[in-house]
């Protein structure tokens, strides 16, 4: 009694198919591939989009001219 057999869902099936028709549920069928299609396509054009544009990211090698001015004049002061 806890499980449904395959029957059950095949009688299930039958009286969503006579409640519903044919033409009603092959219309609700493309529309969730076309939502499924669009997440897709939209979840796919995240990931080609960089996080931030490369000259807004820093960079650890580059360091900034005023940094490197007092590192100089720290070294060349007596």
């Amino acid at each position: 009694m806890g499980s449904l057999s395959i029957w059950h869902w095949l009688i299930v099936l039958v009286v969503v198919v006579l409640v519903f028709g044919t033409k009603r549920l092959g219309n609700l069928g493309k529309d969730v591939g076309e939502a499924v299609r669009g997440f897709k396509k939209g979840m796919r054009d995240d990931d080609d989009k960089p996080a931030a544009p490369p000259s807004q990211l820093p960079d650890a090698s580059r360091r900034d001219e005023t940094a490197e001015q007092r590192d100089r004049d720290r070294h060349d002061a007596p």
